[in-house]
């Protein structure tokens, strides 16, 4: 997998993540850079900035980095806190939604983000980008069956909160307990099959004349409210 951006570019090369490769403009000038390239001993190859154009989409600033693919975790090996948040991303599908939503649950203390395997966006080098660094920081686990896990998580005593158009008042509720927030597709929202498995339906309330909310600021509303909610 190749990443990309400043932001990534820092944070990785802070952590103990394994860089196969840094490919960099051959005008690249960041002495600093290079020189944790070379104390990490990472093979470094210069290349004409349309080759790196090829690598990835998007602003690059001259340096582009291989790496593994990303390692998700498994759910059985989460670590279990007093009063935790997961949040699902049922089925979700935009990238930068994606990456948006791991910046801001990293942020405010999420425990781990679940994912399905299948027909959904994984993680590339668009999400690590638009996360800022913060996917490097924060458990991501990916299971077949998003139904089978959230049984598994009531199993464990956790509360299952979905979010649809028309549901309760996010704020009327209680939220000092172990929670699993769930965030829909963008178009379809939540599939009538997880919204069966929920122990609450919240929706945040809209009085302007936009009648909906993209799926990331509908995500960082509800945890910053949820987790506030959990510290009083």
């Amino acid at each position: 997998m190749f990443i990309y951006g400043k932001n990534v570019i820092n944070e990785v090369l802070k952590n103990e993540r394994h860089i196969k490769e840094a490919i960099l403009y051959k005008k690249f000038s960041d002495n600093a850079v290079i020189d944790k390239l070379n104390k990490k001993q990472v093979p470094i190859k210069y290349v004409e900035k349309h080759e790196l154009d090829r690598l990835v989409e998007g602003n690059h600033q001259g340096i582009v980095f291989k790496v593994d693919d990303y390692k998700y975790v498994d759910i059985e090996s989460l670590l279990v806190k007093e009063n935790p948040l997961l949040v699902i991303l049922d089925h979700l599908e935009d990238p930068h939604n994606f990456g948006a939503i791991i910046r801001t649950c990293e942020a405010l203390g999420v425990s781990a983000i679940i994912i399905p395997n299948d027909r959904s966006v994984n993680i590339n080098a668009t999400v690590v980008k638009t996360s800022a660094g913060a996917i490097n920081n924060i458990k991501i686990i990916r299971v077949p069956n998003l139904s089978v896990a959230i049984n598994k998580l009531k199993s464990k005593n956790y509360w299952i909160v979905g979010t649809t158009m028309d549901g309760s008042d996010y704020t009327t509720i209680d939220y000092n307990m172990k929670t699993c927030l769930i965030i829909g597709n963008e178009g379809k929202g939540m599939s009538d099959t997880i919204k069966k498995n929920c122990d609450y339906i919240v929706t945040i309330p809209m009085i302007g004349k936009i009648n909906s909310l993209n799926a990331s600021v509908s995500c960082a509303i509800l945890v910053a409210h949820i987790q506030n909610n959990k510290k009083n």
